[in-house]
C-alpha cells in the first residue's frame, strides 16, 4: 500500500499549496473600467468586489445607459477575476498525477 500513502501525501501537499494560493489571491486586486472609463470596479482575483467608482458627469446620462454600463463592467470584472483564479489554480493541479482521477 505504499502507492496509497504516497498519493495521500501528494494530496495533502496540493491542499496546502491551494490554501496558500487562495490566501495570496484574496489579496490580489485589480481594476476593470467600462463605460468609456466612467465606471471603475476594483475586484479581487477571488471575485470579491472592493470598490465601485462612477464619474459624476456620467451619472447625468440616461439612467438605462448608466445601468447597462455599470452592469457590463461588473460582468467583465467577474469574468476576468474568474479567469485569473482558474489560471492560478490550474497551475497547481497541472503537476499532480492521480491515476484514474484526472
Amino acid at each position: 500500500m505504499v502507492g496509497v500513502g504516497k498519493l495521500l501525501k501528494q494530496a495533502q501537499k496540493m491542499q496546502q499549496k491551494m490554501e496558500e494560493m487562495q490566501a495570496q489571491l484574496s489579496e490580489e486586486v485589480f481594476d476593470v473600467s467600462g463605460g468609456g472609463g466612467a465606471v471603475t470596479v476594483k475586484i479581487s482575483v477571488q471575485g470579491e468586489f472592493k470598490s465601485l467608482q462612477l464619474d459624476s458627469e456620467f451619472l447625468k446620462e440616461d439612467a438605462d445607459f448608466v445601468s447597462e454600463a455599470i452592469l457590463q463592467t461588473i460582468q467583465d470584472a467577474t469574468a476576468q477575476a474568474k479567469k485569473k483564479n482558474d489560471e492560478a489554480m490550474s497551475g497547481l493541479t497541472s503537476g499532480m498525477q492521480m491515476p484514474g482521477l484526472f
